[in-house]
């Protein structure tokens, strides 16, 4: 049975292709009312470490995605009500006004995602209407997994072993061709520019990755990668790479924020793999998207264990302190320590970063500055345009020594890497113009710079590139 009218609530699934909601939705209303919101809360508000929620790298890809989005809608006749507040009680007033039978959305799982919709679902229950949960963040149902949640392994590698070879990965739902004519007077709503939300217009450097949201935008680079290129054949091989935009296949932003879905990429691989052939590059494509469903389903398992000081471990180490100061530093890219350096500061100006840099600033932070591992993530998920919860907080864990790193007390040797991922230091050139023409052999070394080196290298330590916060020696 059909309703007259049906609300589609969109949050982070800004697309069209395989998004479950909406095709319900389409299914089940005569009438569908596509929505989106900008949460005051999150483009307005602050972590609990006092960050912007949502910094202006991602604040500019979301507005980008939603307009896009819009587009996509009106050229099949629809249109996408906008609005800026809180989702529990726009859309509650929109549902009343519309007396619609029935609210779809995909379902988070993360607290502050959760506390939003069960409040929506309450007001929606005091008016006789309900929602309607959809999934869409993952490759795998978890109806198909062969255990509970409850039960997942721990282990990364013991969880893909369960899963890859005995789950199909099920097909993406379609791409709509139509929406029914819709009859209600809905006021035309504009979508927020940067300014509404406080944030001056920005250029991000020519050596940054600068990508434009859109589930169009996605779809090209997803084209571009695997088609046009031919880049996925060697993506084992170039994915620790820190420079460039070819490296890796950078869908994380457009993954985060659901403008394509991780079974859109499967298929695409596996069409390309039947064409063209598959190798360890391409298999290691669909390996990195069981890492964001492993760690979706540690979300869902641990639930709001994931973003506390102990982690799923639920073991904190005395020696972390919520020192300000070294934080500032790591944050400006002020450490000392070049290869720190310019991945922090590639953060601060693109809002993006390898995820070989991730992993090496991170283990920087928390196990040579012993900085609580909790204030990293927290600006990590200010400022990365591909911000996604799950990923975000599991991966901290994991550096930390508090998630499912099966090693204990991993731990990063800064220089060791620098001189393998960056041998000639073209990447912290790149970052750090200070040091541009520091010899490559010290270009990691800039503390063993004679006096009369750093003349010639137009150059002083302590001066214009900060002396180390830490003996570098310890890597030797």
């Amino acid at each position: 049975m059909k309703g007259k009218r049906v609300i589609v609530w969109f949050r982070q699934d800004l697309r069209l292709s395989d998004n479950e909601a909406l095709t319900h939705a389409i299914n089940s209303g005569e009438e569908v009312y596509p929505v989106f919101v900008f949460d005051e809360r999150l483009f307005k508000g602050k972590t609990r470490f006092g960050f912007p929620k949502v910094g202006k790298y991602r604040t500019k890809f979301i507005i980008e995605s939603v307009q896009n989005l819009r587009d996509n809608l009106r050229a099949l006749g629809s249109d996408l009500i906008v609005k800026v507040g809180k989702p529990e009680e726009i859309i509650f007033s929109l549902a009343r006004q519309l007396k619609s039978s029935w609210v779809f959305c995909n379902r988070e799982r993360t607290r502050e995602e959760v506390e939003v919709q069960d409040a929506l679902e309450r007001n929606l229950w005091s008016v006789g209407q309900e929602i309607i949960y959809s999934r869409g963040k993952m490759l795998y149902y978890t109806q198909d997994l062969p255990f509970p949640i409850t039960h997942c392994p721990e282990i990364f590698s013991n969880f893909r072993k369960e899963v890859e070879r005995f789950v199909p990965v099920r097909e993406p739902l379609a791409y709509p061709t139509t929406f029914g004519p819709v009859t209600a007077d809905i006021a035309k709503t504009s979508i927020p520019t940067l300014e509404d939300f406080g944030i001056e217009n920005f250029e991000t450097p020519p050596q940054a990755f600068s990508p434009k949201g859109g589930e169009t935008s996605a779809l090209e680079r997803l084209r571009y990668y695997l088609w046009d290129t031919d880049l996925i054949k060697n993506y084992k091989e170039t994915r620790n790479q820190l420079l460039g935009g070819d490296y890796s296949s950078k869908l994380s932003p457009w993954l985060a924020q659901g403008c394509i879905s991780p079974k859109t990429i499967y298929y695409e691989l596996k069409k390309y793999e039947a064409e063209r052939g598959s190798n360890d590059s391409t298999y290691w494509l669909f390996f990195e998207l069981l890492w964001r469903d492993f760690f979706r389903l540690m979300g869902k398992k641990h639930e709001n264990q994931i973003f506390l000081k102990g982690g799923i471990k639920q073991e904190i180490d005395p020696a972390w302190q919520d020192n300000r100061n070294l934080l500032q530093l790591w944050i400006e890219g002020r450490t000392g320590v070049p290869f720190i350096d310019a991945n922090m500061r590639e953060l601060a100006l693109s809002g993006f970063m390898s995820n070989r840099g991730r992993q090496n600033v991170a283990s920087f932070l928390v196990k040579d500055l012993h900085v609580n591992w909790q204030l990293g993530a927290s600006y990590f998920e200010s400022v990365l345009i591909d911000y996604d919860v799950t990923s975000n907080w599991c991966n901290w864990n994991y550096v930390a020594g508090v998630g499912n790193d099966p090693r204990e007390n991993r731990y990063f040797n800064i220089l060791s890497q620098a001189r393998r991922y960056d041998p000639k230091g073209t990447y912290v050139k790149a970052w750090l113009p200070e040091l541009e023409s520091v010899p490559e052999q010290k270009v990691h070394r800039p503390d063993q710079l004679s006096t009369e080196e750093q003349r010639s290298s137009q150059v002083k330590i302590g001066a214009d590139y900060p002396r180390s916060m830490i003996s570098m020696s310890r890597w030797d």
